[in-house]
């Protein structure tokens, strides 16, 4: 899940997860519970590790996911508060980034995401808009 802000500069919450590197920050992700919806998902996931609301919930893409045997699906959303709050357990860090402090921190050899995961599309595409 890519959250973006409402408002100007563009900002996107990125998190360092439990067993990530200092400086490891990818989008958020979860689980579907049962009888749940998949925008329902998003906002829950989002507000337990960070404590941000969600509004609107636009669906971007799905992966297969071998581990454990599932599908990924990509979706960006839009925050409806910002002040950010982590859980402490999946998520140790969450912070806001503009477009130019997230190309900045890659440049300088930060990681974002994996490589072979949906959430590495969900960056690159917003990295490519446009403010």
């Amino acid at each position: 899940m890519l959250v973006e802000n409402q408002g100007t500069p563009r900002r996107c919450l990125l998190a360092r997860h439990k067993g990530s590197a200092a400086g490891s920050y990818s989008t958020l992700a979860g689980f579907v519970d049962v009888s749940e919806s998949l925008e329902d998902a998003v906002r829950r996931e989002v507000a337990e590790e960070t404590g941000v609301l969600v509004g609107t919930v636009t669906y971007m893409a799905s992966q297969g996911w071998p581990f454990p045997s599932g599908l990924m699906i990509g979706f960006r959303a839009t925050a409806a508060t910002e002040a950010v709050s982590v859980d402490g357990e999946e998520v140790l860090e969450a912070r806001w980034f503009t477009r130019v402090e997230l190309a900045e921190h890659a440049a300088a050899g930060g990681r974002l995401g994996r490589e072979d995961s949906i959430d590495m599309y969900l960056l690159q595409s917003w990295l490519e808009e446009a403010d």
